[in-house]
């Protein structure tokens, strides 16, 4: 079956994680992605860890599947010919270096491959994007954290400002990033040319403000740190069961009367006047979730939810990473990928979450050894193999 993207080819100059998130996506809806990288040293992520699989970098195994590895030193004249090459028919260019004028010097920026390939999908991701005051610094994710706000609402209140531990601003901005491309395809299909994408992590992290943001735009109201509590629901948070912890969601009347059921608390906690109503709950949530925390004490999380699903409320187990990847229902849906690696045997990466039904996501290549496909890239534009020996021989490859 054919997929989607087969027929687009990305080149990827990206590091780290966004970028490379973008070409991953990119690449499992089919598309050709080609990752260039510095020789000898390749994206700054193959030398994140520990752990390391043999030589290969676990983080980087996370970002790079379906993507092919093109060595090419672009300190030298030669290299940026043949990025220019690649340049004149591909579809979509990743970058993520915030200095113009590294770009300019490299012959990269948008306005030179724009000359040379009026189709092209230009796609910079950096820290601030190319306006306003902070155009041109550095960004990292936790940076975007926060700066965008978030950390100022996370955790518990007593507890100093808490980033997530995993870099979502990063991959906010690789998932956004690949949604814009998609939608200059489309616009691409319809006017001929291709477009510049401005994306930036500031930007993309500030997205998940969402209805916070609208609170305090429309009502001028600021979040506090409510730690595993809901603002507006009770009960809505993080119980411990008798031997792990668990999440159970009360977000309507009905589900109430259902839950006091399940706790057999319908002549206890169900005739209480000050738990009648959510708004009485939110008033004496402290009594409330006190009494609940001693019942859900006396039985193992399993049970708890096995009684809780039965009634349709919404709950689950607080899973380590371990027993969520382990999980029956990731198995079922597809979402731990193995593909054959030709230095570790079976490389392992969490999947798609995207199900198509006619064009479904195809997991192709394992990520790449750095420079692993630069012969094969070089003899498709044509080079002979004493060209390619020239190349190397000068350390333009």
């Amino acid at each position: 079956m054919t997929n989607a993207l087969s027929n687009i080819r990305v080149l990827d100059l990206t590091q780290a994680m966004a970028g490379p998130i973008c070409g991953m996506l990119l690449g499992d809806f089919g598309a050709d992605v080609i990752k260039i990288e510095r020789p000898g040293s390749g994206d700054q992520s193959r030398g994140w860890g520990p752990p390391f699989v043999q030589t290969e970098s676990a983080y980087f195994l996370s970002a790079n599947r379906n993507k092919r590895s093109l060595a090419l030193n672009l300190d030298k004249p030669e290299a940026i010919e043949i990025l220019h090459e690649l340049a004149r028919s591909a579809d979509i260019f990743l970058v993520n270096q915030p200095s113009l004028a590294s770009l300019q010097k490299r012959q990269h920026d948008y306005e030179t491959l724009r000359a040379l390939n009026p189709r092209l999908i230009y796609v910079s991701i950096t820290g601030y994007g190319f306006t306003g005051p902070k155009a041109g610094l550095a960004g990292y994710d936790l940076v975007a954290q926060g700066e965008a706000g978030l950390m100022s609402f996370t955790g518990n209140p007593d507890w100093e400002p808490m980033r997530y531990p995993i870099p979502i601003a990063d991959i906010t901005t690789g998932v956004y990033a690949a949604l814009g491309v998609l939608v200059a395809l489309r616009a691409r299909d319809q006017n001929g040319v291709g477009q510049f994408l401005d994306m930036a992590l500031f930007d993309s992290q500030l997205t998940w403000l969402n209805h916070i943001g609208s609170n305090y735009l429309n009502a001028n109201v600021e979040p506090q740190k409510i730690g595993n509590t809901h603002a507006s629901i009770v009960p809505y948070q993080v119980f411990r069961a008798q031997d792990k912890y668990i999440i159970i969601a009360v977000g309507s009347e009905a589900l109430w009367k259902k839950f006091l059921r399940v706790l057999a608390a319908e002549d206890t906690l169900g005739r209480d006047e000050r738990f009648q109503s959510n708004r009485g709950r939110n008033e004496h949530r402290a009594e409330l979730v006190g009494h609940i925390q001693r019942i859900l004490e006396t039985k193992p999380a399993a049970q708890w939810v096995e009684k809780l699903r039965a009634e349709e409320i919404p709950c689950g187990p607080i899973n380590s990473a371990a027993e969520a990847l382990d999980d029956a229902q990731t198995r079922a849906r597809g979402m731990i990928v193995e593909i054959e690696h030709p230095l570790i045997g079976i490389a392992k990466s969490v999947g798609n979450p995207i199900h198509l039904s006619e064009t479904p996501v195809a997991y192709r290549k394992p990520p790449p050894l750095l420079g692993e496909h630069t012969d094969e890239i070089l003899r498709e534009l044509g080079k002979s193999e004493t060209e390619i020996q020239k190349l190397k021989g000068i350390k333009a490859v």
